[in-house]
Parts: structure tokens; C-alpha cells; sequence
């Protein structure tokens, strides 16, 4: 998923971004009241006319694992409905105020999100930790929509906002748009229990190739939590660009950020919009995965740094899409400095596990450098607090029981990888 030749299976674009990557392995009394803010939008445009019957049964997407719609039945959303969240839950909460900013009618607030486990009157939306009873781990729920209510039992946080999203999904699409909407909020009435296939549920977006600001990955990963993907792989460096701001090397975004393909004007993040965009991923349950492809698709810092170069010669900035032609000095011990740091700045600014070090497509090397360099790269990434990923390329280095190969040529062979104990995740370009 680096190369974006046209021709390329793994052509990466915003387009196909959102394939998803799936792992082999699964894997009393009402108090503190608060008021919503709206919760994001799917989209900027006027509300359509209203129709007098919508689609029924709603698509959901993706499809629950048990789902019995009532005929005829629904529960209908009025301004004395409240949300319900348990007590001392702050990431509950945070699901139940998500919620309340879907169900807004006119202005940007919604029901009342309280504290507590009983309505009083009017119905309510019950978010409770619990037992779903669905065998479905962290992330199973069970929710029931009667004409009295609505009940969602998970149990954990991830699990509610899960069983939020097929909740959305079942609500009035005139909720999706940005504008004044005066109707009835009608929820069919239905059984639905429900828990994940896979573990590992990932999205990648190439900002190196073409940029994009905060705000369009802030909306990306919107779109990912409202599939339930889980996972945001965000390829920060290639050939074309580097996006992140490594402050004990500057020059990677003052120089290296400064185009893209095709010539634009590029951009990275710093630091602080880099964490902005892990906050926002993590209070929706989505574990952002930071890849910086390494030993090649590195013209960005070779660009940006001569004494990267085994010939000491900083190669022009890259604006095409051609791969496999550049690659770090392996021999060279200051390209181990230089990875160490980049790994521990943006290790210290992502919570989660997970470091990807690319390694694909590395035509510069021999098979007797590019294993040593793995085996090394991988050490740095472990001592800094990581887990390694690399594409499958890296399965013929000397992997330890934390890394994972990420598979995506088809016909490639792993068994050897799999037999020393390696844990894939696939995303096969066919």
C-alpha cells in the first residue's frame, strides 16, 4: 500500500483508503446533568425534502451479527427524552453527549445527558456497563429499542460507542444534514446483538503523497468510527513528503514538507496538530498507527538531509510516483541516530502500541542489508515501547513474537514468518 503507480494494486489514494484491514486473529437517582454539543455531520449540504416513508428495514453497515426488526413499532425521541450513562464514567459520558449531538431538532443541542441508571418519564436512552450478553468481548453490545425506550448494554466504553453508530444508523437520515430539521425523531423498534469479526479493523490515509489538513483527518477518522474500523494507519513519510514535525531534525518538514505529487505546496503537521489528531482518534476508540516507510520511500529525508546519503549528496525534492529507487545508507551508523529519534518523538505523541516502519519495495538493497537493517529497526521501535509493523516484505527478517507483518501482495510467502510465530494483518492488494 505505498506505491501509487496507477497501474499498482496497492495504488493508495483517499479513494481506496478506507479498505479495511482485517487481523487472522479476533480477535438510582439521576445527577449531573449536561447538554451536548452536535456531534459531527455526514454532510454540508440543505436537507432533502422529506418523504412520507423511509427505507425499511435501514441498512446497516456493517451488518450486525443478530438483528429482529418489530414491524410497525418505533420509539420516538421528544424534548423530555434523556440520555441515561453510569455514573463516574467519563468515557460513557462522552458516548452519551455523542449521542445527544445526533438528536438535535433546531440548534446545536440535544437531549440532556445525565448521570444515573433510571428515567423519569418522557423515556430515555439507557447507555449501561454490563454483561450484552453476546459473547462479543470489549466491543459487543446489545441494544433494544421498544416504544418505550431505548436500552444499550456493553461491556466496556468501546462497546457503547459502537452500539451508538448502528443506533445512528437507524436514525432519520434528515439527521445527517446541517440544517434546521423540525420532524419527529422515529427509531424503529428492534433487537439487535452484535460483536465484531476481527480485532484489528484499520483505515490507511496517504497524507505524504498529497496532504491533508487536520480537519480532513479529524473528518476521516469520523467516517471510520461510524463503520466501527478501529484502526487509523497514517502514512506520514514517502518519497514525496515528510508530514511530521522530528524536532531534533528540522529540516525533514522545513525542507522535506514542502511539495507532494504533482508539485503542490505540500505541509506537515507539528507536533501539537499531530496530537490534536491522536486525541480525537482516541476519544472515538480508533488507535492511530504511525508509519514511516523506511529503508525506502525516503527521498523526503535524503532530501532534506545530505549526510543521509552514502554518497553525501542530498537528492533533489520527488514529485512523481515512482518507487523503489531511494533508500536510507544502512552502513552508515548515523542512520540508526536518526531513526532512533524519529521513533522515540513520534512513539512519546501516540498512546497506542503500534509503530509501522514500512519496509517495502526496496530494490537498493540486498537481501544481506535490508534483513540486518529490519532486525535493528525493529530493537528500536521495541525499546521505545512499541510493537513493529512492517508490510510483508519484512517477514524474511528475524521477527520477534511482538512484531506484526502487514500482508499485502498476494501470492507472497509466510508461512516461514507464521511458523516462527509472526501475527499478520491482512490487507491483500487483490
Amino acid at each position: 500500500m505505498t506505491d501509487s503507480h496507477p497501474t499498482h494494486p496497492r495504488f493508495r489514494t483517499i479513494a481506496c483508503a478506507l479498505s479495511v484491514a482485517a487481523s487472522l486473529t479476533s480477535c438510582a437517582t439521576a445527577k449531573k446533568a449536561t447538554v451536548a454539543p452536535k456531534a459531527p455531520i455526514a454532510a454540508q449540504t440543505p436537507s432533502p425534502s422529506p418523504t412520507p416513508d423511509s427505507t425499511f428495514p435501514p441498512a446497516l453497515v456493517p451488518l450486525p451479527a443478530s438483528v429482529r426488526f418489530s414491524d410497525g413499532a418505533s420509539f420516538t425521541v421528544t424534548p423530555a427524552t434523556t440520555i441515561l450513562v453510569p455514573p463516574g464514567e467519563p468515557r460513557a459520558m462522552f458516548v452519551g453527549r455523542f449521542l445527544a449531538g445526533l438528536l438535535t431538532i433546531v440548534g446545536s443541542t440535544g437531549p440532556a445527558v445525565v448521570e444515573g441508571d433510571q428515567a423519569s418519564g418522557g423515556g430515555a436512552i439507557v447507555l449501561a456497563l454490563g454483561d450484552p450478553g453476546s459473547s462479543g468481548g470489549d466491543e459487543g453490545y446489545d441494544l433494544r429499542v421498544t416504544p418505550t425506550g431505548v436500552k444499550l448494554v456493553a461491556s466496556t466504553p468501546p462497546g457503547l460507542f459502537y452500539g451508538v453508530q448502528t443506533l445512528r444508523q437507524l436514525l432519520p437520515p434528515f439527521l445527517e444534514y446541517d440544517a434546521a430539521r423540525p420532524r419527529p425523531i422515529v427509531i424503529p423498534a428492534v433487537e439487535i446483538v452484535d460483536h465484531p469479526r476481527f480485532a484489528w479493523r484499520g483505515a490507511m490515509l496517504d497524507v505524504a503523497r498529497h496532504f491533508f489538513g487536520v480537519e480532513n483527518v479529524k473528518r476521516y477518522v469520523d467516517l471510520m468510527a461510524l463503520h466501527k474500523l478501529n484502526r487509523l494507519h497514517l502514512h506520514l513519510a514517502d518519497d514525496q513528503g515528510w508530514r511530521i514535525e522530528i524536532k531534533s531534525w528540522p529540516n525533514l518538514t522545513a525542507w522535506g514538507g514542502r511539495t507532494e505529487v504533482g508539485g503542490g505546496a505540500g505541509g506537515f503537521y507539528t507536533q501539537a496538530q499531530y496530537a490534536d489528531i491522536v486525541a480525537h482518534a482516541q476519544e472515538r476508540f480508533v488507535t492511530v498507527v504511525p508509519e514511516i516507510d523506511m529503508p525506502g520511500h525516503t527521498n523526503a529525508a535524503l532530501a532534506s538531509y545530505a549526510e543521509l546519503n552514502c554518497d553525501g549528496v542530498a537528492p533533489p525534492l520527488y514529485t512523481e510516483i515512482k518507487v523503489g529507487f531511494s533508500s536510507l545508507c544502512v552502513a552508515e551508523e548515523l542512520t540508526y541516530v536518526f531513526i532512533d529519534d524519529v521513533v522515540r518523538e513520534i512513539a512519546a505523541l501516540t498512546p497506542g502500541a503500534f509503530f509501522h516502519v514500512g519496509g517495502d519495495e526496496v530494490r537498493k538493497l540486498t537481501e544481506a542489508e535490508y534483513v540486518p537493517f529490519i532486525n535493528r529497526v525493529q530493537e528500536i521501535v521495541r525499546l521505545r515501547g512499541k510493537r513493529m509493523i512492517g508490510w510483508d516484505e519484512v517477514a524474511s527478517a528475524d521477527l520477534q513474537p511482538t512484531s506484526l507483518v502487514q500482508h499485502w501482495r498476494p501470492g507472497a510467502a509466510l508461512a516461514a514468518a507464521t511458523a516462527k510465530g509472526a501475527r499478520l494483518i491482512m490487507s491483500p492488494g487483490n
